[in-house]
């Protein structure tokens, strides 16, 4: 939710750009507040923490805020006191990666970029999967500089490669400077409070902030998991079966910390399941097939079903049905826009 509300205050930008071929008269873009858009999506978030917490109260749930440890297959202890239960669920979630080169610690995570002071000057993101593609799409926006990096020659790993392709187009479109296959080895501050990133094709690059979007790992450290017998896998992941039970039979885990399918609708779906397993006599295992997922980058993109390429694994030749097409307002605002559909 903060991040979809930077995005929504970024698309004003070109609002403002597309007014005149709708018969506005040209005026100078207005100033942006950027405190103030931090200030209103604190506002909100605070209102909806608020609204779940009333949620939880007025369906019976006692709600403990501390940091629970696991200490036996029926206990959590949080800040001294321990509470038993017949079945103890993990949904914690996942943490942001950041690549080990010297320097990293000047740079920032995705939860650091939603509390920034001030919009930066220029900007490098490190990544291009979901966050980091939407993050840049929010600095652009608002007329930062902004330099993408990934290690692959397209972004958005695992998407459809005419997806993949199209993206690119358009965010290069959009005025974003990508670098495929380069890599920052080295991360420097400079006198003023600038940044010196070093990187793997010999270049170097001046920013005043650089974002670490290189992935999520599972959230389970320090939960007591490791010493009851919970299996997990090499990158912290809690190892489940088909309804989200962990080798410890009382320990159930859904969402990103065990690193399946990592969407919330998903999370919540798995959560679902399971309550209808342990508590309505119904047996549900989470259904994988199908899964939508949308990313919030600069034109938007969603896909459901297979990829080409997964569809080709799994039965062969397949005919692909594909258009481009431009949007209707695009035909009044001068853009290069173009949306595809593909079938």
């Amino acid at each position: 939710m903060p991040k979809k509300l930077l995005v929504f205050g970024s698309h004003f930008a070109e609002e403002f750009a597309d007014a005149p071929g709708f018969g506005w008269a040209p005026a100078p873009r207005p100033g942006h507040d950027w405190p103030a858009l931090i200030a209103a999506k604190n506002k909100e978030v605070q209102r909806l923490s608020g609204l779940y917490g009333r949620i939880l109260s007025n369906a019976g749930v006692t709600y403990v805020e501390g940091r629970g440890v696991i200490v036996d297959a029926h206990t959590v202890e949080v800040a001294g006191v321990r509470y038993s239960a017949r079945h103890i669920l993990v949904a914690t979630g996942g943490r942001a990666q950041v690549i080990d080169i010297p320097g990293k610690e000047l740079g920032m995570t995705s939860d650091d970029a939603l509390e920034l002071p001030a919009c930066p000057r220029r900007v490098a993101v490190v990544g291009a999967g979901y966050i980091g593609l939407e993050f840049a799409g929010i600095f652009n926006a608002f007329g930062a500089q902004t330099h993408v990096f990934y290690r692959q020659q397209l972004p958005l790993r695992g998407f459809d490669e005419e997806v993949r392709s199209h993206i690119t187009q358009q965010l290069t479109a959009k005025g974003l400077h990508l670098h495929p296959a380069v890599l920052p080895t080295a991360l420097e501050a400079l006198p003023g409070g600038a940044k010196r990133l070093t990187l793997s094709d010999g270049s170097s690059l001046e920013v005043d902030q650089v974002l670490f979007a290189t992935g999520r790992a599972p959230n389970s450290r320090g939960l007591g998991l490791e010493a009851l017998g919970v299996a997990m896998a090499p990158n912290g992941a809690i190892k489940v079966d088909a309804f989200s039970r962990s080798s410890v039979p009382s320990i159930y885990a859904v969402g990103d910390v065990t690193d399946r399918i990592n969407l919330t609708p998903v999370a919540l779906m798995e959560g679902m399941a399971l309550a209808k397993t342990l508590f309505k006599g119904d047996a549900t295992a989470p259904d994988y097939k199908g899964v939508p997922a949308a990313v919030f980058s600069q034109p938007p993109i969603a896909t459901v079903g297979l990829t080409e390429e997964e569809a080709v694994a799994a039965v062969g030749d397949v005919d692909v049905f594909s258009t481009s097409f431009k949007p209707m307002k695009n035909t009044c605002a001068p853009r290069a826009h173009r949306s595809p559909a593909t079938l």
